[in-house]
């Protein structure tokens, strides 16, 4: 019997015999510092499932859920490989390797870490909520040991074209929890928005945070904002890694603070009443440097437990090649000089960056080859040129930064960006039509299917081992999705193959178990409303 769980466990055999989970069913905290692990979980399962579990109680008075901190029996499953984004060790304090026991008098989850205890009961969350009904789930018994395949497991949320509000971004980190994801990546600041607050820079805010894409109403998150979400994600073992998109993608910070551009910034006429500002933070500017600084020291004290801070390097539009090496490598020293490791998008390879830096690949081979004939449909001649520059050094990048020895965190556009339009028709005519309008259709559309077939290392170029990459992380950019409806029509089910690739240990995805797995996932998402896309192709339960 194949369980009904997402990502798919490293090992699991079913046995006879039945759990069933009612609202009778004691969790038993076993072991110090679980306490709050386990509220949570019957919080969720309650949500998930309807089911609401009793905290605590004596073992003799019916089937119990214990919860201990134990390493035995863990070691036929491997460490996770690469870097984790909050620094931890993968063998040490975050060990994520746990088990679970499933009989018919009650269920054990244990691992060496809070951390582990939290993911086996997020799989013994899943089992609940898909085998829930009418009060009572019953489950298969089952032993499962299991851990991550890589150690960064993450999810990059643009809130600059739509600004999200707190609730909605801790709706996202819900998400990611319940796929076993570890990292939110909050893309802050870009051309249209500054979403951060800095105090000895009001303007940022006061001008910088106005307004969003497509006259989208614009916003920011304050500091408690900043430090709620923190917090929420913390309970979850999820790690927010801010990012400040620099010298490029500055449109917002410039016009707050108009001395931080070059004074022959050029500008192209897009033929329609608008231009295209080549605008980048100016590094032969001493007002840039300080700017640089100021910012630094009041976004690093917001993040404690990331030890990363991503430093963006992407699509610096005009601006010279040595004068964008140049800023890149003073950004991360400065950085480093605050205690944070640097992280960026596949660019900062073009600087010499160094071994304990992170590149983030995004420019898929395919879609390099591919994209030249697609802009020439889709942009203004003027500016074509631009474009295709940037693209022509992209397949460069990869071999750079592994010939520097920096790390690599996988983030093909082709597999994980979760803007492109859906290729799948969908069962719900509301969706059908809204399908025609979300995405960038720069990009193909791209099927559920595909989001699976699929391999981090195999289709990654230079790499020949998972131990050779980071781990994975998707992005989803907000041009077209203007409200979080949009957005979770989006994300889900696609956060379902993210966690596959990055959870599940190595082997090739089978579409059919799959997509059975992944259709019995929905009744959880269905009783916490969440959008998700409801594709032909799989049968939702």
């Amino acid at each position: 019997m194949e369980l009904p769980l997402i990502p798919a466990p490293a090992t699991a055999a079913t046995h006879e015999g039945v759990l069933a989970v009612t609202s009778a069913t004691g969790v038993l905290v076993e072991s110090a510092g679980l306490a709050g692990i386990a509220a949570r979980f019957t919080e969720d399962v309650r949500i998930d499932s309807g089911i609401s579990l009793s905290l605590g109680g004596e073992a003799a008075s019916g089937p119990h859920i214990r919860l201990q901190i134990d390493d035995s029996g863990l070691d036929s499953t491997s460490p996770a490989s690469g870097l984790r984004a909050d620094g931890k060790a993968t063998t040490g304090d975050a060990d994520e390797r746990h088990g679970l026991q499933i009989t018919d008098k009650g269920a054990r989850v244990w691992g060496s870490t809070k951390e582990a205890v939290f993911r086996g009961l997020t799989t013994l969350r899943q089992l609940i909520s898909t085998h829930a009904q009418d009060g009572v789930a019953e489950l298969p018994a089952a032993r499962i040991v299991d851990g991550p395949r890589f150690a960064w497991r993450g999810l990059s949320l643009d809130v600059v074209r739509t600004f999200h509000e707190p609730a909605t971004v801790r709706r996202v980190i819900d998400m990611c929890a319940l796929h076993k994801l570890n990292v939110l990546h909050l893309h802050l600041t870009d051309d249209q928005g500054w979403r951060i607050e800095v105090l000895s820079r009001p303007s940022l805010t006061g001008i910088g945070a106005l307004g969003a894409a497509d006259d989208r109403p614009g916003g920011f998150y304050t500091q408690a904002d900043i430090a709620g979400l923190v917090a929420y994600a913390a309970e979850s073992f999820v790690t927010v890694v801010p990012e400040i998109d620099m010298p490029g993608h500055a449109t917002a910070a410039i016009a707050a603070c108009p001395e931080l551009a070059s004074p022959d910034a050029a500008s192209i006429d897009l033929g329609d009443g608008n231009t295209f500002e080549l605008k980048c933070l100016d590094p032969a500017r001493d007002e840039t440097w300080a700017f640089v600084e100021d910012v630094l020291d009041a976004v690093v004290p917001q993040f404690p437990q990331s030890a990363y801070l991503h430093i963006g390097g992407d699509e610096a539009f005009g601006m010279p090649d040595e004068a964008h090496a140049a800023f890149v490598e003073r950004t991360a020293t400065l950085v480093r000089a605050r205690g944070k490791r640097v992280v960026g998008w596949q660019e900062i390879a073009r600087a010499a960056i160094g071994r304990d830096d992170v590149v983030q690949y995004w420019m898929a081979a395919g879609e390099i080859e591919s994209a030249g004939d697609t802009l020439g449909a889709m942009v203004p001649p003027a500016l074509l040129p631009v474009l295709l520059d940037n693209l022509s050094k992209a397949k460069h990048d990869v071999p750079s930064a592994r010939a520097r020895g920096a790390q690599l965190l996988v983030s093909p556009s082709t597999w994980l960006y979760f803007d492109r339009p859906h290729a799948d028709a969908s069962s719900d005519p509301d969706q059908e039509a809204a399908r025609a309008r979300l995405g960038m259709q720069l990009y193909p559309p791209t099927s559920i299917r595909s989001g699976v077939e699929w391999d981090p290392v195999d289709d990654t170029p230079e790499v020949l081992g998972d131990d050779e990459i980071v781990g994975v992380e998707a992005a989803v950019w907000c041009e077209t999705l203007a409200d979080d409806s949009a957005l979770e029509l989006m994300l889900l089910p696609r956060l379902a193959a993210l966690a596959e690739k990055g959870w599940a240990q190595r082997h090739p995805t089978e579409w059919d178990a799959y997509a059975a797995r992944l259709g019995r996932q929905s009744v959880a998402w269905r009783r916490r409303d969440w959008n998700w896309f409801r594709s032909v192709e799989v049968d939702w339960a």
